[in-house]
C-alpha cells in the first residue's frame, strides 16, 4: 500500500516523481502528491484526491517551481478518508518541511494532543502529519534534517516509512523505515528512495536495501545510512535484474494481459539455473543446508494467492519428500500460538516481500527457534532480510494488483523445494527425480500452448458478462485451484465466486445449485491408475442434473466429460501434479476478461492493494 518517491540531483524532480509514482501506481491507491525544494530553497507542493492523472492535470494548469530535490506519495486511506486534505505531502514548519508517509503510526493520538497543547494547527485528520510537525519541532531545535528524523522515529510506534524534505537543506531526502518498505536507488551525481525500485529502475540499477529501523540521508554525491539509536549501519547493495520496460504494458491491454502471457517465461526464469542433468541444485538454501537434512515438518504461510501456492506445494512436498506439510494463513499463525521447534521449517510465500502479517509471522517464527524459508519475487524486500534462506522466483515485475505469474512461479518454488527436500532425504531415487524435473522444464511450452489454445475464453466471458455468482470445484490439486479462481473473479469482476473441494458438495455446497448456475470443474487426468477422474465426473453429472451450466477444464483427449460439460476448455498432458499449474492460466484469462466485459479496471480493483504493508 502507498507508493513513496525521494530524489536528489540535476534532473527535474517533478519529471522524476510523477515518473515514479506512476510506477508504482499497482500499489493501490487514492490520492497523490508532490513536494519540491527548487535551488532557491523555496518550497512548493502539489496534491490531489483521485488518480494520478488528477495531479498531473493540477500541475499543468498550476505549475510549481522544479528543483533536484522532491518527494512524491500515492496515499491509500487509513487515518482520514481521500480527500484533497488527507493528502500527502503533509507541510509544516510554516511551509518549509513536507512529509509523506506509508503506514500506520499507532500512538498518533497522544503525539497529537501533545502538539495541539503546544498551538499547533491541523490541517488534515491523518496520523501522518503528527510526524510532520514533530520532525519540524526538532528540526527547529538542530538544524539537522537526519538528527531531527532521528528523534522524531524515537517517540513512534506502529509501522512505518517516512520520507522528509526541508526548505533549509536542498539538496537532501531523509528517509526512516520500520516494518514498511524503503530502498534507495544509486545513481551517477543523483539518489532516489522508493516503495520499490520501480521507483526509479528508468535511471538506475543498482540499489541499496534499507534495513529495520535505520535511516537513509541521500544527496547528489552520496548515501549514509544509521540505525535509529544512531550508529553507522551496513549497506547492503544489490542490481536490480529487470528494466523500466519491464514495467509498461508494451502495446497489451491491461497490465495483466501482459502478465498472463509472461507465465511460460516466469516458470521457466524460477527453473532456470536450479535444474541440471535431471537434478535439483538449490544453492539458495546453502545457508541452511545442514538443519534442512533434519526437518521434520514444514509449515508454509502466506495469504490469498500465496496461500492457494501453498497448498499446492503442500501435496507436492509430501509425496516427493514424505515430511507433513500444514499451510496456514500468516495473519492467524501466530495468534494461535503454534507449536513451533528448531525442526521445523516455516517457508513463507510473499509476491512483494513486504505483506505485513507474513513479516509478522516469520518474526514469530524465528523468535521460535523455527528454521526459516521465503519465496519471494523482489528483491532487496524486509521478509527476504528477515529469514534464513530464500529462493527467489524471478517472475519479473508484477504491476497488476491481482497475482497471475507470480501465483505460477511460487508453485514452481515450491515443487523445486520439493524435489531438494526429496533429495536429501532419500525419499524418490534418482530416476524420480529426473522424471519430475523433465515435467518441470517441459511446463513452459505446455503453458504457452494452453494460452494459446485459451483464446475463446473472452467469448465466454463477454456470454457471461451479467453473472452474479460463479462456482469453482476441484479436486486434490485441482482443488487449490479451485480457489484460485474464485478468488480472482472477486477480486477482478466483484461477483459472488466460491471455491470447493468436489468431495464437499454432497455435505452443504449443492444447495447453491440452481438452474443456470455457472460452475467451472477442474478435472484430473483420467491416465493415472489413482485419479479421482470417475469422482469428479460424477460431481458435474450431479450439478448438471439440477441444471447448472458446466464448463470443465479437461486434458486432451477426455471424452468422458462431453456429454455433461456445456463447455470444456483444453490443458496439455501432464502429471498429476503438474495439471494445476497449466489449469490455472485459463482462470486467470477469465476472471480478466469478464472483468473487461464488465468493463472494470482491470490492473487496480477498488479497494486492493498490490502490497499489503499494514497489519
Amino acid at each position: 500500500m502507498c507508493g513513496i518517491v525521494g530524489y536528489v540531483g540535476s534532473n527535474s524532480s517533478t519529471d522524476v516523481l510523477l515518473g515514479g509514482l506512476r510506477r508504482l501506481e499497482y500499489r493501490g491507491y487514492d490520492s497523490a502528491g508532490i513536494a519540491v525544494v527548487d535551488p532557491s530553497g523555496d518550497l512548493t507542493s502539489a496534491k490531489k484526491a483521485g488518480k494520478l492523472q488528477m495531479l498531473v492535470d493540477e500541475l499543468d494548469t498550476n505549475p510549481i517551481a522544479d528543483g533536484g530535490t522532491g518527494i512524491g506519495h500515492t496515499r491509500w486511506a487509513t487515518h482520514g478518508g481521500p480527500t484533497d486534505e488527507n493528502a500527502h505531502p503533509h507541510l509544516a514548519d510554516g511551509g518549509k518541511l513536507a512529509l509523506i508517509h506509508n503506514g500506520i503510526i499507532e500512538n498518533f493520538a497522544p503525539l497529537k494532543d501533545e502538539l495541539l497543547a503546544e498551538g499547533v494547527v491541523f490541517h488534515s485528520e491523518t496520523d501522518s502529519e503528527v510526524a510532520a510537525h514533530l520532525v519540524a519541532r526538532e528540526f527547529r531545535d538542530t538544524h539537522d534534517l537526519t538528527e531531527a528524523m532521528r528523534r522524531t522515529v524515537a517517540r513512534l510506534d506502529g509501522a512505518f516509512t517516512l520520507l522528509v524534505v526541508h526548505a533549509d537543506q536542498p539538496g537532501v531526502v531523509v528517509g526512516a523505515r520500520r516494518n514498511s518498505p524503503l530502498v534507495v536507488g544509486l545513481g551517477d551525481g543523483e539518489n532516489f528512495m522508493g516503495s520499490d525500485v520501480a521507483a526509479f529502475v528508468a535511471y538506475t540499477q543498482r540499489a541499496l536495501s534499507i534495513g529495520q529501523d535505520e535511516i537513509a540521508t541521500i544527496r547528489p554525491d552520496g548515501v549514509d545510512v544509521i540505525h535509529f539509536d544512531g550508529t553507522p549501519a551496513d549497506r547492503n547493495e544489490f542490481e536490480v535484474n529487470w528494466d523500466a520496460s519491464a514495467a509498461d504494458k508494451g502495446g497489451w491491454s491491461s497490465f495483466m494481459a501482459k502478465e498472463i502471457s509472461e507465465e511460460p517465461e516466469a516458470v521457466r526464469n524460477t527453473v532456470l539455473g536450479r535444474v541440471h542433468e535431471g537434478a535439483v541444485t538449490l544453492t539458495d538454501l546453502e545457508p541452511i543446508a545442514e538443519r534442512l537434512q533434519e526437518v521434520d515438518r514444514v509449515i508454509v504461510i502466506a495469504c490469498g494467492t500465496a496461500a492457494y501456492a501453498g497448498m499446492l506445494g503442500k501435496y507436492a512436498i509430501e509425496q516427493w519428500a514424505r515430511v507433513p506439510v500444514e499451510v496456514e494463513l500468516a495473519h492467524e499463525f501466530r495468534y494461535r500460538d503454534p507449536v513451533l521447534n528448531d525442526r521445523t521449517l516455516v517457508v513463507s510465500i510473499s509476491q512483494s516481500g513486504e505483506t505485513m502479517d507474513t513479516l509478522m509471522a516469520v518474526k514469530y517464527a524465528r523468535e521460535q527457534g523455527a528454521q526459516v524459508l521465503s519465496i519471494c519475487n523482489t528483491q532487496g524486500a524486509t521478509i527476504p532480510r528477515e529469514s534464513d534462506a530464500v529462493i527467489y522466483t524471478h517472475a519479473g515485475p508484477e504491476v497488476a494488483v491481482a497475482s497471475t505469474k507470480a501465483f505460477l512461479a511460487q508453485g514452481v518454488a515450491l515443487y523445486l523445494l520439493g524435489l531438494h527436500l526429496a533429495t536429501l532425504r532419500g525419499t524418490l531415487t534418482a530416476e524420480q527425480i529426473a522424471a519430475q524435473v523433465a515435467e518441470l522444464e517441459g511446463l513452459p511450452e505446455k503453458l504457452q500452448q494452453t494460452i494459446e489454445d485459451a483464446a475463446g475464453i473472452a467469448e465466454l466471458a463477454k456470454w457471461m458478462a451479467d453473472t452474479r455468482s460463479v462456482l469453482f470445484l476441484g479436486r486434490h490439486v485441482g482443488y487449490p485451484i479451485a480457489l484460485e479462481g474464485a478468488l480472482k473473479l472477486k477480486e477482478l469482476a466483484y461477483i459472488h465466486a466460491e471455491g470447493f473441494a468436489a468431495g464437499e458438495l454432497k455435505h452443504g455446497p449443492i444447495a447453491l445449485i440452481e438452474p443456470g448456475q455457472i460452475v467451472f470443474v477442474i478435472v484430473p487426468s483420467p491416465r493415472d491408475a489413482r485419479s479421482l477422474h470417475p469422482k469428479v465426473v460424477s460431481n458435474i453429472q450431479e450439478i448438471r442434473a439440477r441444471g447448472a451450466r458446466v464448463i470443465a477444464i479437461a486434458e486432451e483427449g477426455d471424452a468422458a466429460v462431453l456429454p455433461f460439460a456445456d463447455e470444456v476448455l483444453r490443458i496439455p498432458l501432464a502429471t498429476p501434479l503438474f495439471e494445476p499449474l497449466l489449469a490455472v492460466a485459463p482462470l486467470h484469462m477469465f476472471g480478466m476478461e469478464l472483468a473487461a466485459a464488465k468493463g472494470l479496471d482491470v490492473d487496480q480493483p477498488r479497494n486492493l492493494a498490490k502490497s499489503v504493508t499494514v497489519e
